[in-house]
């Protein structure tokens, strides 16, 4: 017997009702996208290591799906190589690719690529799937979609308050209530200066991004791993557990940090956001919380974090700004910020709190029985003018039992069927059947589509 299939961990098929699930993420995404101005572009799944190293952070490129090198991967290897067994080294020379690890770095690539073909600032969206060698869990997948938008060519912080906009009309249009979280990196960077750790302004922040997940303990207990002295483990506890009002929260690092000017700007970029935002009257909370870090090295600024009140699951849209993201790949001085939607994580989210509207997940409206030859020719015509009328319509492709026909319909929550016998045929009608119901009717094409439509 032959082994039964399976496909790798972290990854899932999705069924007809799922995909139609999905779409309704990704068409409200496009839909509020669009209304902010912004542009679709795709860059390919795959891209060259050498663009993907090393922007990530260390724990970034350990995650990364590298793709084996096609020919003779030994070529240019020797056996001292193979004996080492040094899996990194041998990776670097057996593949030259990789796949996506999010949709930013591949866009700052885009950039540089197209500098001369792009009107700045340039607003583009981006709706694909991105890898990642993750330990699967609940809500973490390998394989996932990711929604970004992002603004590049423009220091101004309207962008950043348009960013919130959209995430607050997104999830409101979803119907699911969340909390916007902001800080800012020149804060994180502030509190390393003024706890005499500037140096680990890094190790500090992937430290703390992990509050959430593994607590305040084990977060200092890394942090002493990573060399940082009791002394200043001990002064960023309050500056980390700091509670209040946005207002409030602000007054206090103002003074806390009145000794770094970098720290101080950005508690003024951060005001700026938040006090434009109060104007704009979001649906949503939206908190300053210094315990956001966001553990990638190519924040420089404001950074966002989205979490659903209702559900238990980690975050759902994050991102920030990039001053210099582009200056890697050669084009210095072009900033950039934007955000991401987690579609995957969304999807799970809404299953959960089951807020689909019934209209987007509903496929086929209206299935024609099959009783022959000459019945299946006289529905084609009605069916003809269903779909021409927008209904989404099929005709039931053999003529088989009719209990087998009326199974199919109830399976697939076909909500009418349209029955076309001999009778049927002699008066140019069909006999339309409201499935929930049970409720039958003899209808004209025209009188069929209008009781469909309405």
């Amino acid at each position: 017997m032959a082994a039964k299939p399976g496909i790798p961990k972290g990854t899932r098929d999705f069924s007809p009702v799922e995909m139609a699930k999905r779409n309704y993420i990704f068409n409200t995404i496009r839909d509020v996208y669009h209304l902010y101005g912004f542009q679709q572009i795709e860059t390919p799944s795959m891209e060259m290591l050498s663009t993907l190293m090393g922007k990530y952070g260390e724990e970034g490129d350990k995650l990364l799906f590298k793709i084996q090198n096609s020919g003779d991967y030994f070529s240019g290897i020797t056996d001292e190589d193979l004996l080492s067994r040094n899996a990194a080294k041998l990776a670097s020379k057996f593949c030259e690719k990789g796949l996506r690890y999010d949709l930013t770095v591949p866009f700052a690539r885009y950039v540089v690529m197209h500098r001369d073909e792009i009107t700045f600032p340039f607003k583009r969206y981006q709706i694909q799937p991105v890898w990642r060698a993750d330990r699967p869990q609940k809500g973490r997948y390998r394989e996932f979609y990711q929604c970004d938008a992002d603004v590049v060519g423009s220091d101004s912080l309207l962008n950043e308050v348009e960013l919130m906009q959209i995430v607050d009309t997104v999830f409101t249009r979803f119907g699911i209530r969340v909390c916007i979280k902001i800080n800012n990196r020149k804060i994180l960077t502030g509190i390393a200066e003024i706890i005499g750790e500037a140096d680990k302004i890094v190790d500090i922040t992937v430290a703390i991004d992990k509050l959430d997940k593994i607590g305040l303990d084990n977060v200092n207990k890394e942090l002493a791993e990573k060399g940082i002295s009791g002394e200043a483990i001990a002064k960023l506890q309050p500056i980390i557990l700091l509670s209040g009002t946005n207002a409030e929260k602000l007054a206090t690092l103002k003074t806390v940090l009145s000794d770094s000017e970098t720290g101080l700007k950005g508690v003024e970029e951060s005001e700026f956001i938040l006090n434009t935002l109060q104007t704009m009257g979001l649906k949503n909370e939206i908190e300053l919380d210094l315990t956001l870090a966001r553990g990638l090295n190519y924040y420089t600024g404001a950074i966002f974090e989205v979490k659903a009140l209702d559900v238990q699951i980690g975050s759902i849209t994050g991102g920030g700004r990039y001053d210099n993201l582009t200056g890697v790949f050669g084009m210095a001085g072009v900033s950039g910020v934007g955000i991401s939607f987690g579609a995957d994580r969304i999807f799970d989210v809404l299953n959960q709190l089951e807020l689909y509207p019934k209209e987007a997940v509903n496929g086929t409206q209206l299935l024609f029985i099959n009783f022959g030859e000459k019945e299946a020719a006289f529905s084609m015509g009605i069916l003809s003018k269903a779909r021409a009328a927008g209904i989404r319509a099929e005709i039931f492709p053999d003529a088989a039992k009719m209990k087998k026909q009326m199974s199919y319909a109830n399976v697939k929550n076909i909500p009418f069927v349209a029955i076309v016998g001999e009778n049927e045929m002699n008066e140019g009608k069909a006999m339309l059947k409201n499935m929930e119901s049970g409720e039958q009717q003899l209808v004209t094409a025209e009188e069929l589509i209008g009781a469909l439509t309405k």
